[in-house]
């Protein structure tokens, strides 16, 4: 229950921080938690100890430890990374233990979508130039800059643009490896994405990532939308370029004939994301948006949950909701990968909270996750997928991937996302074409002063303006006008040529 006492808030009866809702001074008293009087300055967002706690004892937030004492704190003393350390602690998995039934909505709701020939549905109506390797990524973005100049466009109104699709990677490694298999899946994952009404598919020619090897490993094949070229063999930068722009204007007469129609619900798929957390992301925005994904999933949508390291600690809520030991499993596995990969690298999974987080109020991944999490929402958890992995299953899913935001992205994306709901705390700018995102502000005073990237303000709830209820139903109407058509603010920006980034493993040679 949460227990909003005006300047701070304690988030579960068991917990032994409370978070400041603004700047605390010392000597501040606290007649709302019994005259526990600050010590020291708290900044918004961050954890004050409600008693003394000595070295050694759990920290409690949410009801659930998020680290542990490293140096003992008394009442009212700020608890953050100078006396919080990470620490191993049993989890209950229990496989499927909180499983409940998803009620069916009342009414089907409808959006105004697009459907392809091949019966997928699509939110936008872009044409793509993808990129095999580095080496072709320049010709690309030369190409989607030359349908980016003023009136380019003006004679086909339902196309909503070219869009480069670049990386930085595509040679230099195992030809048959594991690195090679994945960067293959995530870009035949874009080639193939509904909101692409066309593709062209530009190489250098002599890369590892060969373009028949990709095509044969992911079932592509070239047609009238899906053109290919390869600059060694049109001879050189400027005649692909010149070759590519006339391959493009021939689909785009096509591509300009959709319409857009009402659909069902259940063919959105929406990637879930957060980025630039701070200390209210798991108070506002991200409960919020588990709100709108539990309705998104009672229309029989999709929605897809990443970043294994940033629900690190907090795999137990998950596996709880796991419709089967197998999905459960598959969780755990990869979450034990993660913990072997650290190791490897001697590195640390604590590591992944950035210093903004941290200045923001996260003190480990551990607290970071628990916030992360509330983004599912409260459904089964259907299925767990390998990055960039096809989802062939409605409901709430997990797919493996890094906690860096583009990278986790590209993969829902590639996976078949054609929405991306985002929430920020410290402020993310981010967009990722061809799926149109949204920004959800978990604080108003960020929100006020970045709005032209902000989508939704989920700092009402805080401020006393809205529940976490309502919030979560503003959210889920919003992603039904954009996935519908409407604009999100970073596609009025023009962001998300940029945010391909693939995950890339296996040794570069």
């Amino acid at each position: 229950m949460l227990q909003n006492q005006s300047r701070v808030i304690r988030l579960h009866a068991d917990d032994n921080v409370a978070i400041a809702l603004s700047e605390l001074t010392a000597g501040t008293n606290l007649a709302e938690l019994n005259g526990i009087q600050i010590t020291e300055t708290i900044p918004a967002g961050h954890k004050f100890a409600l008693r003394a706690l000595q070295t050694g004892d759990p920290v409690r937030r949410y009801g659930q430890i998020i680290g542990f004492v490293s140096a003992p704190a008394t009442a009212g003393q700020h608890i953050h990374t100078q006396n919080v350390s990470m620490g191993d602690f049993a989890r209950d998995y229990a496989f499927g233990k909180d499983v409940k039934s998803v009620p069916r909505p009342a009414a089907e709701l409808t959006f105004q979508g697009i459907r392809r020939a091949d019966g997928v549905v699509a939110t936008r109506n872009y044409i793509g130039v993808v990129s095999t390797v580095n080496c072709s990524a320049t010709v690309s973005k030369m190409v989607a800059q030359h349908f980016a100049q003023p009136g380019a466009l003006d004679a086909y109104l339902n196309v909503d643009g070219v869009v480069p699709v670049t990386h930085s990677f595509g040679c230099c490694i195992d030809h048959n490896g594991e690195g090679i298999q994945q960067l293959r899946r995530t870009i035949g994952g874009l080639i193939r994405h509904a909101n692409f009404a066309g593709v062209l598919v530009i190489g250098l020619g002599c890369e590892a990532n060969q373009m028949g090897a990709m095509f044969m490993a992911e079932g592509i094949t070239p047609g009238a939308m899906l053109r290919t070229l390869v600059m060694q063999e049109q001879g050189g930068t400027q005649k692909t370029v010149d070759a590519a722009i006339a391959a493009v204007a021939k689909m785009l007469p096509i591509a300009n004939l959709v319409q857009r129609e009402p659909l069902s619900i259940s063919h959105l798929s929406v990637a879930l994301q957060c980025g630039g957390s701070d200390g209210y992301s798991g108070i506002t925005a991200n409960p919020a948006l588990g709100v709108a994904v539990d309705l998104l999933v009672q229309h029989g949508a999709t929605a897809i949950l990443t970043e294994t390291p940033e629900i690190y600690g907090a795999e137990h809520l998950l596996t709880r909701r796991a419709i089967s030991t197998e999905v459960g499993e598959k969780l755990i596995e990869r979450i034990r990968w993660w913990e072997t990969y650290a190791e490897r690298e001697k590195g640390s999974i604590d590591n992944n909270p950035t210093p903004g987080n941290k200045a923001g109020g996260l003190s480990t991944i551990l607290e970071k996750s628990l916030g992360a999490v509330a983004k599912s929402g409260s459904t089964p958890l259907m299925g767990v997928y390998r990055y960039a992995e096809p989802i062939d299953t409605h409901g709430l899913v997990f797919m493996d991937a890094p906690g860096y935001d583009p990278m986790g992205a590209t993969g829902q994306i590639a996976s078949g996302a054609n929405l991306v709901a985002f929430t920020t705390g410290r402020g993310s700018c981010f967009g990722a074409k061809p799926a149109p995102s949204i920004k959800i502000a978990t604080n108003t005073r960020m929100y006020l002063r970045m709005q032209d990237d902000m989508d939704i303000n989920c700092g009402d709830i805080m401020d006393g303006g809205a529940t976490v209820q309502q919030k979560g139903e503003e959210i889920f109407q919003l992603l039904l006008r954009i996935a519908s058509g409407e604009k999100s603010r970073s596609e009025a920006l023009g962001v998300g040529n940029e945010e391909f980034v693939p995950w890339m493993i296996g040794a570069q040679m």
